[in-house]
């Protein structure tokens, strides 16, 4: 490896330029998909990405790059065990350059190697602030020996900067969902007044009509509200007519 590939300034410009980017993003989904894309463009052996996302038993393939990670990954999940599964489990990074001659998983290295040509693989563990969810970065290759040293640590630098970033806009989510919930709760408030008013029930039976509105027309309690704030109106379903008989 060359003096540059080691070079300090080079790996803080290489990680600044990331963290740019990714912290940039306001939604998980564009943080996972500029993960895999960048990862993609800045490591020229990877002919494919992908990123594996779940919990502990369950897996799904986000962001990739192709059909194609989602094929081999499949095979994973459905032996338990492969470069990705591993690295996220055990909280490492794996890099393999043989599948079909690795004795570490020679039943998916075999399928990964016949059925897709996939030779090389480089996993790397995203540390997410969530404990439950688990995630890795995934690179493939139909080369031998594809990845080295500096793409490991260019995926790593990803990784790392993509986790930060995955919590950022996590936590960005949830802000996003409460000033929304707050907003909505203030709008169904303004609905109730309105029915208070204009039906003279309490704000307990305005509430319950609001309620039953959402449920008989199949719309969400907020757009029945909006509606009743604009026309003063609430549209009921009729009355069940009585069976019984005087």
């Amino acid at each position: 490896m060359s003096r540059a590939q080691h070079d300090p300034a080079a790996l803080a410009g290489l990680f600044s330029g990331f963290g740019r980017e990714l912290n940039s993003l306001r939604t998980v989904d564009e943080v996972m998909e500029t993960i895999s894309r960048r990862a993609f463009e800045s490591i020229p052996a990877a002919q494919h990405a992908a990123i594996s996302r779940g919990r502990k038993g369950k897996f799904e393939t986000i962001a990739a790059t192709s059909e194609l990670p989602l094929r081999v990954d499949a095979i994973q999940y459905e032996l338990s065990s492969g470069p990705c599964v591993d690295a996220i489990l055990a909280d490492t990074t794996y890099r393999v350059g043989d599948l079909a001659h690795d004795r570490t998983w020679p039943e998916f290295g075999r399928r990964a190697s016949a059925e897709f040509g996939i030779h090389s693989m480089l996993s790397v563990r995203l540390y997410l602030e969530n404990d439950d969810l688990l995630a890795g970065l995934n690179l493939y290759s139909a080369e031998l020996d594809a990845f080295d040293e500096t793409d490991q640590t260019t995926a790593v630098l990803l990784a790392t900067h993509g986790a930060l970033a995955h919590t950022a806009a996590r936590r960005q989510d949830k802000i996003d969902n409460l000033e929304q919930a707050l907003v909505n709760s203030r709008r169904i408030g303004t609905a109730i007044g309105v029915l208070m008013a204009s039906y003279r029930v309490t704000d307990e039976q305005a509430f319950d009509l609001l309620r039953i509105a959402s449920q008989s027309r199949h719309r969400k309690l907020i757009a029945i509200a909006e509606d009743v704030i604009e026309s003063g109106e609430l549209e009921l379903p009729p009355l069940p007519e009585s069976r019984h008989r005087d």
